[in-house]
């Protein structure tokens, strides 16, 4: 079959979820805590748009189970805690403890970014 150059050609494009957005922004401004831990930064302000794990639309292939709602709200708790100036437990280990559960919630769903996750642990 051909197809003349007036006809149009579609193309089935891949169309990240909101949730899928906002993991991606996470990873990013992970990154970019960890290294400001490690170069000694005190972290002041938790990012508000992280709540929005709550609420972000899923791919249409997932659902908000009561495992991922149990997994998204500890996460904010965790990351929340990084900013915690009243906290005895140690920044990198705060940071880590967070990072962690990000790799344990992925372990049920969603394994592909495994590795990339782990890339965030401060050794």
């Amino acid at each position: 079959e051909t197809i003349s150059v007036k006809d149009k050609m579609v193309y089935d494009m891949y169309e990240p979820s909101e949730m899928s957005i906002l993991m991606n922004d996470m990873y990013e401004y992970n990154l970019k805590l960890k290294q400001d831990i490690v170069d000694g930064k005190i972290p002041t302000e938790f990012p508000s748009k992280f709540l929005d794990i709550h609420s972000a639309q899923l791919s249409e292939f997932k659902s908000r189970n009561d495992k991922f709602q149990a997994y998204s709200q500890l996460f904010v708790e965790h990351q929340q805690d990084i900013f915690n100036s009243d906290s005895n437990i140690d920044l990198t280990e705060r940071y880590n403890r967070t990072i962690d559960l990000c790799i344990t919630c992925h372990t049920t769903e969603c394994t592909g970014p495994i590795p990339k996750i782990k890339k965030l642990l401060i050794k």
